[in-house]
């Protein structure tokens, strides 16, 4: 049985064709594709298609399907074994490589995020309860956040992954709130203090692992992905240690459905380095002892309807972002990045589609709310 032969078989069960006409289908344009995605899985399908060698019109729906067919189970390669050993071994997310995943990926542009994001720059998961824009869900993913820390005028925040200070600039105008944000960009800070100038908002460019001062409440939006299992400890540790006692720490990432111990191969060569996703088990062992759950908030179907107008701004964008150039006159993003940006937004959302991936908001106390925690939806 050849390559070709024993893809399309997988496919099959994903009702994929090659060649086919539906928008799911591959078009197959370097026959070469079979070994690659046999010897290299999702590293080899991604690169392939960064190449050149496939394309398809919904590629969103294509990972769908994948996804809920579990086909990754079912490819597996040595490359993966090894991204999973490596991070075993090693540890990816140490304090030497924090700034890592600010360098190579927040750092690429900011002209980038402002074209693909919504007015604020939120980079994280919107909250699409009543909304119906990017927009409208960003901000009411923000309030959603200060109401369930039950924020209140003088407040100081910690925001661990600050980002370009949205949270930070939304807490201060419409609440009131001192917030310090700590980002390992230093492109983030440089925007961020652009943005959010005249207003109480301290940003420091800075690992978790190096804040300073107590705080009444902290929060993490879309920043934990980033830590690591072998650190999850220490980032609770951190959040403890400076959190004060009546106050609430308000953690916002995606997860995933089973325990890893490593990311997408993929996804770490070109996306997020030295990233993986949490699991409900990791998180809840590395809490144990240090807080109390009050609330538990999965909103993941919403993080398709955000990375599909990430999408949308992105492609509306892109003759806009291929014609920038940098000091030295040369193309800041190639047509091999368009490829790439295409290929991730695309495949989270299939992700999120298929419910493979998760969104959790978990509000942490460091002794309990006396009362009870009232849940905010």
């Amino acid at each position: 049985m050849n390559n070709e032969h024993l893809v399309r078989q997988l496919l099959a069960k994903a009702d994929i064709q090659i060649n086919g006409s539906r928008p799911w289908d591959i078009q197959v344009h370097d026959d070469r594709l079979y070994g690659r995605v046999l010897r290299s899985a999702n590293l080899g399908l991604g690169e392939a298609y960064m190449d050149g060698w496939w394309d398809c019109a919904a590629l969103d729906e294509f990972f769908h399907r994948l996804m809920r067919a579990d086909l990754s189970a079912e490819v597996r390669s040595w490359r993966l074994a090894l991204h999973a050993l490596s991070a075993v071994v090693m540890n990816p997310q140490s304090k030497s490589r924090a700034f890592t995943i600010g360098e190579e990926h927040y750092d690429i542009g900011n002209d980038l995020y402002k074209l693909m994001l919504d007015p604020r720059m939120v980079y994280t998961c919107g909250y699409w309860k009543q909304a119906d824009s990017l927009a409208n869900a960003q901000e009411a993913k923000l309030d959603l956040t200060c109401k369930k820390l039950g924020l209140k005028k003088g407040d100081h925040v910690l925001d661990i992954g600050c980002g370009w200070g949205s949270f930070a600039k939304f807490a201060s105008e419409k609440y009131g709130a001192r917030v310090t944000g700590v980002t390992v960009s230093k492109e983030q800070v440089a925007l961020g203090q652009k943005l959010c100038a005249g207003l109480p908002v301290d940003f420091q460019l800075k690992d978790y692992r190096d804040v300073e001062g107590t705080f009444d409440h902290i929060v993490s939006l879309g920043m934990f992905e980033h830590v690591g299992y072998k650190n999850y400890n220490t980032f609770f540790d951190v959040a403890r240690k400076h959190l004060k006692d009546d106050g609430l720490f308000l953690l916002h990432t995606i997860g995933g459905n089973r325990s890893s111990y490593g990311g997408d191969p993929w996804v770490l060569k070109y996306i997020f380095p030295n990233s993986m996703l949490p699991s409900v088990a990791q998180i809840g062992k590395a809490i144990e002892r240090k807080f109390v759950m009050e609330d538990w908030h999965n909103f993941s179907a919403d993080y398709e309807k955000t990375l599909l107008a990430w999408y949308d701004n992105f492609e509306k964008s892109w003759p806009e972002l291929a014609k920038l150039q940098d000091e030295k006159g040369e193309l800041i993003y190639s047509d091999r990045f368009y490829r790439m940006w295409r290929y991730y937004l695309l495949m989270f959302a299939g992700t999120f589609r298929a419910r493979t991936n998760q969104l959790w908001q978990i509000v942490l106390s460091p002794r309990g709310v006396r009362g009870g925690y009232q849940s905010i939806r």
